[in-house]
């Protein structure tokens, strides 16, 4: 009798241990599936875009990186055949790990787990980085003819601080003139688009924004003067002179100019889901673009 009541009361804690132990491992694995995507994380780090040049290349082509700025049969080739719904994916979740793994293998485990138990968190980054990458095509400053020697720099100067108007931080990239002279540099659209916004701001001068097909919001700022007289609404294509590169701006009085050397601001926003608007690094998609 005192056997069959142990024999009895060890079964019952043997069921007890394994129920417990089951109900870690679905503890676990739901937690797992509601985190595995932490879009706080993935939100910050696609806005500051963090990523360097070979990281990028390697998610685009899959293969070695090239040598920067080699002008080969390769390269010239690489346009066509980027694969930028496969480089969207890689990064949203390159930034969801903040910034840790490149490893397309693992990635790739990821993402796919991702989609099963997060896609909708997943697709609000996802389809924004595609939208940046896909819709711009080119470079927004040309060559100016007859002035071969003329040249535009850039660098990451994203978060920079800014101190006109009050201290906040700076929301794109300035492409700077080597021959500070307002007029000359033509300013071409990066994408097929909407015309959303033109004329003066404050900040910005003489700018225009356009809305492209998958919503990302470019915007040109300081220019000297425009093209022609755009209307809101108005479409354009990729490559459309749209300004000259100029100073203007930092004043309440359009035509201002001045108060800095002759530069493109280059911008990228996007609506969040409420549709407010927040601002994307445009660095590593200038350096891209510049490369070709």
């Amino acid at each position: 009798m005192l056997q069959q009541r142990f024999l009895r009361d060890l079964l019952l804690f043997m069921l007890v241990v394994l129920i417990n132990v089951y109900l870690g491992i679905y503890i676990d694995s739901e937690v797992l599936k509601k985190n595995c995507f932490p879009y706080e994380t993935a939100f910050e780090n696609f806005r500051d875009e963090e990523v360097s040049e070979e990281v990028i290349n390697s998610f685009l082509y899959d293969s070695e990186p090239m040598e920067e700025n080699a002008i080969t049969e390769q390269k010239i080739k690489s346009i066509k055949y980027a694969d930028f719904a496969k480089l969207s994916e890689y990064l949203a979740m390159y930034f969801a790990l903040n910034n840790t793994c490149s490893d397309s293998d693992l990635l790739e485990e990821n993402i796919s787990f991702v989609k099963e138990h997060q896609p909708e968190k997943f697709e609000r980054i996802q389809s924004k980085i595609e939208a940046m990458w896909t819709d711009a095509v080119l470079f927004p400053v040309g060559a100016i003819e007859n002035e071969p020697g003329a040249t535009v720099d850039f660098a990451n100067s994203w978060r920079q601080s800014r101190t006109f108007g009050g201290d906040r931080f700076h929301e794109g990239c300035d492409i700077m003139a080597s021959v500070n002279q307002r007029g000359i540099y033509p300013i071409y659209s990066v994408s097929d688009g909407v015309v959303e916004n033109i004329g003066w701001l404050r900040l910005g001068g003489y700018r225009i924004g356009i809305r492209s097909r998958h919503g990302a919001y470019f915007y040109y700022a300081h220019l000297s003067d425009y093209a022609k007289d755009f209307q809101i609404g108005e479409e354009v294509k990729a490559g459309t002179l749209i300004g000259f590169m100029g100073d203007t701006g930092y004043s309440d009085t359009p035509g201002t100019t001045g108060n800095f050397p002759v530069h493109l601001h280059f911008g990228v926003y996007f609506d969040d889901e409420s549709g407010k608007e927040f601002s994307v690094n445009p660095f590593p998609l200038l350096r891209y673009l510049k490369s070709f």
